[in-house]
């Protein structure tokens, strides 16, 4: 599997673990699980729109090649 598959993987998953978050949210009421579920949610948001920066430069190289 080539780094780009991984990496296309790993946002899936991530993506889908974003999904089953917010269905969490949307029973939860006690505000310290509502705290820990959009902290996670926030701390994948980043990984995620990183790694889709580093694909986009990757992109943007072999490009300009």
């Amino acid at each position: 599997m080539s780094q780009r598959d991984a990496n296309l993987l790993w946002l899936k998953d991530t993506i889908d673990h974003l999904s089953a978050c917010r269905k969490q949210l949307e029973w939860a009421e006690n505000p310290e699980a509502v705290q820990v579920i959009t902290e996670t949610m926030l701390r994948d948001l980043e990984r995620c729109r990183r790694l889709c920066e580093s694909l986009q430069r990757r992109t943007a190289s072999q490009a300009a090649v």
